[in-house]
This record gives C-alpha cells, structure tokens and sequence, in this order.
C-alpha cells in the first residue's frame, strides 16, 4: 500500500535504474509476432554539446507514443543513435582540445574525436536515462562505428551502381570558416548590417559617340571587383540600353568585361545595372555558365584574397573590403556608401557567410525527380498535416543537387581511389566495406580503363547527413548479401518503420534526405507516419538564446521538479506548435501527480485485498455501472487521442475525468460504502486510471502499479476484458500491461451524471450549513430524469424522503434583480437625463421588450444595458441547482 507521501526524488531514480537494470523496454532478437512490432525511428542527437529543452521535449514526446504503442498494440522497437560523425563532433573537439583539425594526420584528429566525443556521449545517455525515456539500451548506434560506416558506404556504392552519384568541378556553396564545401541544406538567411556601394564604372573607349561615359553600380561586396567577369543590364531598362554591347573597365582593377543584357537582372535593386563576379551568389553562377564568361576567383577556401586581387592578395575578404572602399573613394570611384540591413547566406554550424567556388565535389542528383520526392513525401501521414507545406516548399525551391562530399577530417571515407594517369574512379566491393582509401588498397590492381597500375586516394569524407539519414536502414540491419548478390534486413518486420518523429527544423535535412536516400535504396518510403514537434521558447514567446540569456537548463528544472511533473508540461501543447516554457504548467503536473497519489491511498483503504470478484450486473449499484460505462466512453476517445498524437487533448481529459468526475464525485460518493460492489468498482477504475496515466506519469504509475497491484493474486479488470490476471500481469512493469479496453457495460449517461450533480449540490449544501455529511436530510425534491440512481443518492446523503420529477418541470420562475447601464455609451447620449432613468430603475418602473428596455421615456437598446436575473422557488425549502437539474431541500422546524 502507498504509505506516507510521495518521494519522487527516491522513486525516479530508482525507476529509470531498474528499468535499465532490468532491460524492461528490449527488443526480443525474434519477436513472438513480427507483425505486430511498431518501429520508431528516432532522431540521433549532434554530439556537439549538452542535452537543452528542446532534447528534453523531443525525446518526452517519442516517449509518449512509445509507452502508449508499447501498452496498446505489443512489441515496440525504440533505439538510440549519437550522430558523432561529421563537422559538429570535428568543431566540439577543436574546441574542447582548443587544436585545429588541419594540423594533425586525419587518423589521429579522429581518435580525439572519439575521445572527446565518448565523454558527451557518456553524459547523453545518463541524461536521456534521467528523462525516463522507454529507449531500448540494447539497440544503440553511433553514425561513425564500423557497422554504420559500411551501411553509409554501402549506400554510396549502390547509388553510384545507379547513376545517381556524379563527381564534379563546378561551383560550389564553400563555408571558409569549416573550409568545406557545403549544401543548400546547410545554409540559413541572416539579417545582417552592411553597406551598399555606388560604384562608378567606365565604359572603356572615348565615348566619341556622345553618350556618357561611365556608369554607376551598386553593391554591397566590393572585394568581389577582383573576381567582376561581366555587367550585365535588363532588355527592359530602355535608359541603360545603350551600354549593351559595350565593354566596362573595372575601377582599381583596369581590367575589361563586357556588358551583357539578361533578363535575370533585378531593375529595382541599386542602379539595375549590376557586375557579375565569379562568384557572388547563384545568380553570377547562371550567368557564368549561361554567357561562358571567364573565371575568377578573388577569395580562396578560408576566405582570403587570391593572387586576382592583386595588391590586396592575403588580406582576409573582410580587411580586403575596407581597403578596397578606402582606394575607391581616393580614386574618386566611390559615388556614396549607406548603410543597410539585408539577408545574408550563412552555414547554419558556425554563421559564417558562405562563398562560391569552383572546387571539385561528390553529388547525388536530385533535381531530375523532385516530382518524384513531392509524391513520396505525400503517402506518409504527417502529424500535423501542416507540416507537410514546409517539405513542399524546400522540395519545389531546390536549387542544387545534393553536395556530399566534405573537406573535413572527421568522418566516414568515401570508398573510391582514382587512376593516377587517366583519373578513372575506381569503386571498393561492397563485401570489403567499410574501407579508408587512406590506408586501404583499392579493389584492382591496374586500372580498368587505362591498365595504369598507381591510384589516387579520395581523401574527402561524406556530409554527416549522408549518413544519419539512412538510420532506418542501419535500425533495421540494411546489409548486402554477397552469396544471395542482393540487399537484405536483419529486422525486416521494422520496415518501413511506423513513426519518424523530429523536429520541424530539421524537416529539410534529415527527413528529406532520409526519404530521399531510403526510396532510392529500397523503392519504398521509409515510414508510416512522421511526427512533426515544435520548439520551447521563454515566456515571452522568443526563441532561446545564450547570447540573449534567456535559456532554461534542463538540469535547473529537473532539480526544482519531478519528471513526471516535467511530462505533464510536455503534453501541454498541440504537436508541431512552438510553446513558451511555464512554471506553472509544471505546478500543475506536480499538484496532478499528488493528487493521483493522494486516491490511490483512499482506494486502498476503501477497497483493500482481498479483491473481489466481479460482481454480476444486477449486483452492482446503477452508480457504479455508470462510473465504469462513463470510463468505457473515455479509453475510446483517449485511445483515438493517443493514435492521433493529440497529447495535450488527451491529457486535459483525462486529467478532468479523474480529478472531477472520480475523485470529486465517485470517491465522494463511494465513501459512505462498504459493499464488494463498490470495492470492484474502485478496484477497476482505478487500476485502468494507472494505465491511462502511464504514458503521460511513467514513474509515479510505475510506483503505484508495483505498490498495490505486483503481488495481486486477482485483477479487477479479469472477467470483462481479457487483461491478464494481476500475478502475471501486474508483477511485469506496468509499462508492459495491456492497454485498457471497453468493458461493454450499459449505463444511463444523462441519469448519472445528473445523479452525480444532485449528490454534489447536496454536499455542498451541507458544508456550507456547516452540517456534518452523515447529516440527514428530512426531504429532498429532484427535478430531473436520475431514475435508477435513488438509493445512491439517499444512501450517499441520508436523504429520508426523496422526490424525483423526471420532466424536470420545476416550479421556478426567473426574475429580474438588477439592471446594469452602459455608462459609456449612456452618458453621453442622455446626459442630464441619466440621472431619470437610474431613479425609473430604482423603482423598477421600466419595460422590457425583447433587447429593448423602456424606461424614463427612453428606448434602450441592448448594448446601452444589461440585465440581471436570477432562478427563484417560492415554495418552502431552499433552491439549489446542479447544471441543469434543480433540486429543492426542505428540513423539518
């Protein structure tokens, strides 16, 4: 029995090391009925720092559908992975160590990587663990082991095997601080302050033909003039058409460009005459390739100028912009320069600008199927649906294929070496991954084109998302079978996996690029259902940020709060919206969490072992039926909540069904009882509470579960439903037990909730005449249909004599007490005779006409007043009013 109160403080702990201890949530190597396992793809965390709110509610939410699948439909497949692989474990590491990748052999820089990423891995665990997440320990991966490496090089042989990897020197999105190229997916806006520059450029000649000879452009990258290769004007900008055809020397630098005209050029922008350099964004690349203009590049892979700038070479493109500006304004070039606010690219790891260039890179091609990937993105159910319009939107403004290579030191190696002589790319056997072309031989000894005999190693390593996005494929044991010649699943029955859940930030790296890669492996989507969350922000609703110091520490919470106080405020908000962090929210649960506390040791007092066996139906009180009809009609609806992820519905609901209609009304009522049908009552709705509650409350249910039910020889819910006996059963985890099903029990619910209402009035009634509640109560007359329900309500509240009307015609009239003016609107309509109608009032010498009052020798409308009326009995007794029903008490002189 649940002694004392509760100590969440002892009980938590204790419960995430047993369930760990104890392996409570694995999943069986071969399930008893593949069929039924739910799969779950979870999210691996970046190792990159400590767990934040957003982890925090992340993983609760994957909880919640976990424990609920777990209990609801059987075996239920829910991993962990670490994604230690790439730019974000590279960059902790160098920061950690406070040492540059580049200046240590790549095999050497990756074992510091481990290390350092060993010990934040070692922290997420206890952290998650902390959480009470229903992880299956047993099923854990890093996306940089061996046996993820060869799945992440085994995707990349067999899209090459495809065509649908190509190796290109083209541009490419570059981040000088990483020094690595980078994608379209990697990349965010940021407003940033700048200036834009009127620049004046010549038009090269005499201008002997009477036109002027210079023009003004406007930009805000003047270190790019090096790198200018053409000026380009609109066909429409009928005022600059004249210099088409023309050529323009470059101010600073005298070299010459032509001047082009291309409908791609923006006339509201600056002059609407603008210099394409190679390159400055996506526009100077169309046109490079468009017009095959020349190409050069003033500003190399960390971001300093290049030998093009000349006099400005080694000057980092910062330095080099002020020195330009300052040589144009001595020069007389410089027309103007004011400052701005505008949208920069950035790369979304560091908030570096990024720039273009030419480098040569590792694609996989997706512009040719986006089509395609609209309709893919289309067969999964989206929760919410919304979210699908931000995968819509990323798809239809791809602008890239998807660059896969990286110039990095941490990560997986592409499994590829080239001829020395003719360049041909030379692929590792799928049966020898996962291979390091660094320290491994290439597969063939002489090169299949050209016979040559020395190779190239590829020294780049693949983008971390070309990894993390196969982890349903590495969940599910994706291998290539070299005696059968095809691909094969350990865990087949987890494909396609029934939920990927993740937030909606990360909708175009991971989800896209997972669905992208899974399709092209296994010509199937990889999920079922996707589970889109939101964001925690502060109380003002603005995002969290260190720099803004508005960020709420997990840790700082957990030690003020229970955990399960922490998931009560997790279920809070609708899925895929962003939420403020409250504390009240978090009282809530904690007062919930008491509460349910609080009943069980009142149920374990009124109903203690042994329990009873299930009563026929015409031994339990119509009350008592209700209860458990009532609590029918809730599972139904909480199960369909559970099902659509609609936490926070399901958690006001059934919060208000046991707080209000259990506790305030049964338990009330219940009380006065000492009957075996009561006792099975309480046994049964209680026990199915525990269950209902345990997905949202995991520990302080777990505790209770163990508590009362573990060494149970009976079990209330045995008889209707099928459950499990309590000594099989109960003795598991209460995480284990079945899900509750509807009894099938008939009851009158309008009856009894009127019942419960009268009885709730009545005990009000009394405590507010400061009468005991054993107290009797001569006569009492009910105007409402609670037939079946009498002898509860005169047993309950010691009612001698008790009438019941079910026309619910009671003799009551309503009356007008007051009348409320408008004083606003009034006042200054009326004026001095204001003064009349207050008086006329006071009197009640007045007419009422539907939303009219005549009063004074006015009319007024309904919104210059308003009425005030109450319900009143002239009989003998005291009126009191329960929702709709009236109830008329009456006590002997």
């Amino acid at each position: 029995m649940p002694s004392g109160e509760y100590d969440p403080d002892t009980a938590e702990p204790r419960w995430q090391r047993r369930w760990v201890d104890e392996e409570t949530y694995a999943y069986p190597d071969d399930p008893v009925d593949p069929n039924t396992a739910f799969s779950i793809d979870t999210p691996p965390p970046t190792v990159s720092g400590s767990l934040h709110m957003g982890h925090l509610y992340g993983f609760t939410l994957q909880d919640f559908v976990a424990r609920f699948e777990r209990m609801h439909g059987g075996t239920t497949f829910f991993p962990f992975g670490y994604d230690d692989n790439g730019i974000a474990s590279e960059r902790l590491t160098e920061s950690e160590l406070d040492i540059r990748h580049q200046d240590f052999e790549r095999r050497e820089f990756q074992a510091k990587c481990r290390e350092v990423c060993a010990e934040y891995e070692a922290q997420f665990t206890e952290n998650v663990q902390s959480l009470g997440v229903s992880v299956d320990w047993d099923h854990t991966y890093q996306t940089i082991e061996p046996r993820v490496q060869r799945v992440s090089q085994l995707s990349f042989v067999d899209l090459y095997d495809q065509g649908r990897e190509y190796r290109e020197k083209a541009p490419a999105i570059w981040c000088p601080e990483c020094e690595t190229a980078i994608s379209q997916v990697e990349t965010e806006d940021d407003e940033q302050d700048s200036h834009f520059h009127d620049i004046a450029f010549p038009v090269a000649g005499d201008g002997s033909d009477g036109d002027a000879d210079e023009f003004v452009i406007s930009t805000t990258r003047p270190e790019l003039l090096p790198a200018c290769v053409a000026v380009f004007v609109h066909p429409d900008d009928d005022e600059n058409q004249h210099l088409v055809g023309e050529s323009a020397e470059v101010p600073l630098f005298g070299h010459e460009v032509p001047i082009i005209a291309d409908e791609r050029v923006d006339m509201e922008t600056g002059s609407g005459i603008v210099m394409c350099c190679t390159f400055g964004d996506q526009n100077d690349i169309e046109w490079y390739q468009i017009h095959d203009l020349d190409l050069r590049v003033a500003i190399d892979e960390s971001g300093h100028m290049t030998g093009v700038a000349e006099a400005y070479e080694g000057l980092h493109s910062g330095e080099a912009r002020e020195a330009i500006v300052e040589d144009l304004d001595d020069a007389g070039a410089l027309l103007d320069r004011r400052a701005i606010t505008h949208t920069v690219n950035v790369h979304e790891r560091c908030g570096t600008s990024v720039e273009f260039l030419v480098t040569e890179q590792w694609y996989i091609q997706m512009l040719d199927k986006t089509d395609e990937y609209l309709e893919i993105g289309r067969e999964m159910e989206w929760s919410p649906e919304k979210m699908f319009t931000r995968y819509e939107h990323w798809v239809e403004g791809l602008q890239w294929d998807w660059l896969i290579s990286r110039q990095r030191s941490s990560g997986i190696p592409f499994p590829v070496w080239y001829c020395d002589d003719c360049g041909e790319v030379v692929v590792a056997e799928k049966a020898d991954l996962p291979v390091d072309p660094l320290s491994d031989d290439p597969p063939v000894d002489a090169c299949p084109a050209c016979g040559h005999d020395e190779f190239e190693p590829e020294d780049d390593v693949l983008d971390t998302w070309a990894t993390s996005s196969l982890t349903p494929l590495i969940n599910a044991g994706w291998d290539w079978d070299e005696d059968a010649g095809e691909f094969t699943m350990e865990h087949p029955e987890l494909y396609r996996f029934d939920l990927r859940p993740q937030g909606h930030d990360i909708i175009s790296f991971w989800l896209f690029h997972t669905l992208v890669k899974c399709y092209e492996h296994t010509d199937e989507v990889p999920f079922e259902e996707t589970m889109i969350n939101g964001h925690v922000l502060d109380e003002n609703r603005e995002k969290m940020s260190k720099s803004v110091g508005n960020v709420v520490e997990p840790e700082t919470v957990l030690d003020e709060f229970p955990v399960d106080a922490t998931r009560y405020w997790a279920a809070g908000t609708a899925v895929g919206d962003d939420f403020p962090f409250k504390k009240k929210d978090l009282r809530a649960g904690e007062k919930l969490i008491r509460k349910l506390w609080n009943a069980s040791k009142l149920v374990e007092s009124l109903a203690p072992e042994p329990f009873p066996d299930a009563p026929a139906d015409d031994d339990l009180r119509a009350l008592d039926r209700w209860l458990l009809a009532e609590l029918d009609r809730e599972i139904e609806r909480l199960t369909e909540l559970f099902e659509d992820r609609a936490f926070s519905k399901a958690r006001d609901r059934l919060r208000s069904f046991f707080w209000n209609t259990f506790c305030d009304d049964y338990l009330e009522i219940v009380k006065q009882r000492d009957d075996d049908a009561a006792a099975y009552t309480l046994r049964t709705a209680h026990r199915r509470f525990l269950k209902l509650f345990a997905p949202l409350l995991a520990h302080v249910t777990e505790e209770l579960w163990h508590d009362m039910y573990a060494d149970a020889v009976g079990d209330a819910d045995t008889g209707r439903t099928g459950d499990a006996t309590a000594a099989g059963d109960a003795s598991d985890s209460i995480h284990l037990a079945d899900w509750p099903e509807p009894l099938g029990l008939d009851a009158d619910h309008d009856a009894g909730t009127a019942a419960t209402a009268v009885v709730g009035v009545l005990r009000k009634y009394k405590s507010n005449n400061q009468l005991p509640l054993n107290a009797e109560l001569d006569a009492v007359e009910v105007y409402g249909d609670v037939r079946g329900f009498e002898d509860d309500i005169t047993g309950v509240m010691h009612v001698t004599d008790l009438t019941v009307h079910p026309d619910g015609n009671a003799p009551v009239e309503t009356v007008v007490t007051g009348i409320d003016l408008d004083y606003a609107t009034v006042g200054p309509k009326y004026g001095d005779q204001v003064g009349d109608i207050e008086a006329a009032l006071a009197q009640d010498d007045y007419e009422i006409d539907g939303d009219e009052l005549r009063v004074a020798g006015v009319t007024l409308t309904g919104d210059e007043f308003s009425i005030e009326e109450e319900r009143q009995y002239q009989g003998d007794g005291e009126l009191l009013e329960a929702d709709d029903v009236v109830v008329i008490v009456r006590t002997e002189a």
